[in-house]
C-alpha cells in the first residue's frame, strides 16, 4: 500500500497493510454522499462568490460535481478504497474530470468540519424519515381506535385483570407515545441544525469565508460559533440515537402485546398472513415474527447508543481518529428503527381484533370491584378505604360461590353490608364501568371518540 498521494506529503513510506482496513470508511460512509456533494457544491459558491478562488474554477468545480452526482445515481461512480472515504473519492474523481481545478475545492476546509457538515445532514434528514415512520403507525393505530373506540378489552396491572378499558383507549396510548418520540426527533434536528463548514480542521481559517452563506445554502439556521466544537461535536448524533432508543423501546412494548395478543392463550386478535410465518415442522402455527423482529430491534438501537457514547466520553478537544466510528452505529439504528415503523404500522393497520374473546378475557377477575368500592362511596357516603373493604369481601365471597360480582345475590352483598341495595347492579358491568370513566383521558367512550377527533384534526 502506498502514501495516499493527495494528503500524504508529509511521509517518505506507506503506511502498514492493516491500515487500509482500520483506517478505510468508505465501505459505509459512502451513504454520505449526496452530503457530501451539497456541501461541496455550498463551499464552491461560497469561494467563488468571495474571491477566495476564481468564479470560472467555481463553476468547473459545480459541473464536475454534478456529473460525479449523476454517476452515483447511475451507479457508474467508482467508489474506491484507496481514498479511504467519500470525501476523497468525491475529490479524486473531480480531479479526473476537471483536471486542476478540483484541488481548488479543498481550499479553507478540513475533512474535519467537511465529515462534521455531512454528518449534520444525514442525521437532520433521519430525524425527517423517522417522524414520517411515527405519522404511519400513529394513523394506523388512530384507525384502529376509531373502529374500536367502545370494544372492551381487559386493562391490566402487574399483568393482572385490573379494570375494563377499550381497545381504542389502549390503542391511543401508543399514538401519545409515538408523539412524544416524534417531538423527540423534530427537537433533535432543531438543536443540530447549526453548519460546522468552515470552522476547517478546528481553528478556522485565515481565508475571508462566509460562513453564513453556506449555513444559509444547506439548510442550516446558522454557523456553530466555536470552530473547536464545531469540528468535535456529535452529541447530536447520540440525541438521535437517544430518541431513537426511546422510540424503540415503545415499539418493543407494543410488539410484546401484539405477540401476546396474538397466541391462543390470549386470542385477541389474528395477524395478517402478509405479517405472520408457518412452522418448518408444526403445520398448525402461525408465528408472529415480524412484532418479533421488530422487539428485538430495540437490541441493536440501544447498542448502538451505548457504542457511541462509550467513543466520545473520553474524547479531548477537538477530533480524534475514534470519531469515525460515529456513523456505522448510526446508520444501523437508523435502518433498524425504519423497518420497524414499517412493519408496525403495517400489522397494526391490517391486525384483526376478536371482541368475543377481548370481553370474555375482561369478565375474569373481578374488574369491577372498584366500582363497587366508588358506589359505594357514592351512596353511602363511607370513607373510600372501608369501601374498599367492603368491595374486597365481595370479591372473596364471589370466588367462593363461583360467580362473577354482578351476579353475586343481593343478600350475600348485605351480609357484607346491609345498606346496599338493588341499583348496585347498574355499576357493576363492563359496559357500565367502562362509560363511568368520563374524567379527561379516560377510557369511556366518549372520551375515546373525543381523543380521536383531536388526533384526526391534529395528524391531518
Amino acid at each position: 500500500m502506498t502514501t495516499n498521494k493527495m494528503w500524504g506529503g508529509r511521509f517518505e513510506s506507506g503506511p502498514a497493510s492493516i491500515m487500509e482496513d482500520i483506517n478505510t470508511s468508505i465501505d459505509f460512509d459512502k451513504r454520505l454522499a449526496a452530503q457530501d456533494l451539497a456541501g461541496s457544491e455550498a463551499h464552491a459558491a461560497m469561494l467563488g462568490a468571495t474571491g477566495i478562488i476564481e468564479k470560472s474554477d467555481a463553476d468547473t468545480i459545480r459541473k464536475g460535481l454534478a456529473t460525479i452526482r449523476e454517476e452515483i445515481a447511475d451507479g457508474k461512480f467508482p467508489f474506491r478504497r484507496e481514498f479511504e472515504d467519500i470525501h476523497m473519492n468525491v475529490e479524486a474523481r473531480l480531479a479526473e474530470l476537471i483536471g486542476a481545478a478540483a484541488g481548488r475545492l479543498h481550499t479553507a476546509r478540513s475533512r474535519n468540519d467537511q465529515v462534521a457538515t455531512d454528518f449534520r445532514l444525514w442525521v437532520r434528514e433521519a430525524c425527517a424519515q423517522a417522524d414520517e415512520g411515527l405519522d404511519a403507525l400513529q394513523q394506523a393505530l388512530l384507525s384502529q381506535a376509531e373502529r374500536h373506540s367502545d370494544t372492551i378489552m381487559p386493562g391490566f396491572t402487574h399483568m393482572q385483570p385490573a379494570q375494563p378499558v377499550t381497545f381504542g383507549h389502549h390503542c391511543l396510548a401508543y399514538v401519545e407515545m409515538a408523539a412524544r418520540d416524534r417531538g423527540r426527533f423534530l427537537d433533535c434536528a432543531k438543536r443540530l441544525n447549526e453548519s460546522p463548514l468552515g470552522a476547517a480542521a478546528l481553528a478556522g481559517t485565515p481565508y475571508p469565508i462566509d460562513r453564513k452563506m453556506t449555513a444559509k445554502r444547506l439548510g442550516f439556521d446558522g454557523p456553530m460559533r466555536n470552530s473547536l466544537d464545531a469540528v468535535s461535536a456529535r452529541d447530536f448524533a447520540l440525541e438521535f440515537l437517544a430518541a431513537a432508543s426511546i422510540a424503540a423501546v415503545h415499539m418493543s412494548r407494543l410488539a410484546e402485546e401484539i405477540v401476546l395478543w396474538a397466541s391462543p392463550a390470549y386470542g385477541f386478535i389474528r395477524l395478517p398472513d402478509a405479517f405472520s410465518t408457518g412452522s418448518s415442522i408444526m403445520p398448525q402455527k402461525r408465528n408472529p415474527d415480524a412484532a418479533e423482529l421488530v422487539r428485538a430491534k430495540v437490541g441493536r438501537v440501544l447498542g448502538a447508543f451505548t457504542g457511541l457514547i462509550t467513543v466520545v466520553k473520553g474524547l479531548s478537544l477537538a477530533y480524534a481518529k475514534d470519531l469515525q466510528e460515529d456513523k456505522e452505529p448510526v446508520f444501523a439504528a437508523s435502518d433498524a428503527l425504519e423497518l420497524s415503523f414499517a412493519a408496525m404500522a403495517g400489522m397494526v393497520a391490517e391486525l384483526h381484533v376478536n371482541k368475543d374473546a377481548m370481553r370474555r378475557a375482561a369478565e375474569k377477575g373481578y374488574p369491577t370491584a372498584t366500582d363497587l368500592a366508588d358506589w359505594v362511596v357514592s351512596n353511602l357516603k363511607k370513607p373510600f378505604r372501608e369501601a374498599h373493604h367492603i368491595a374486597a369481601k365481595a370479591v372473596g365471597r364471589a370466588e367462593e360461590l363461583g360467580v362473577a360480582l354482578d351476579k353475586l345475590p343481593l343478600d350475600e352483598l348485605k351480609k357484607i353490608e346491609p345498606q346496599i341495595g338493588e341499583d348496585v347492579y347498574k355499576v357493576l358491568s363492563l359496559e357500565a364501568s367502562v362509560n363511568a370513566r368520563r374524567s379527561f383521558g379516560g377510557t369511556a367512550p366518549k372520551c375515546v371518540k373525543d381523543q380521536i377527533g383531536f388526533w384526526k384534526e391534529r395528524l391531518g
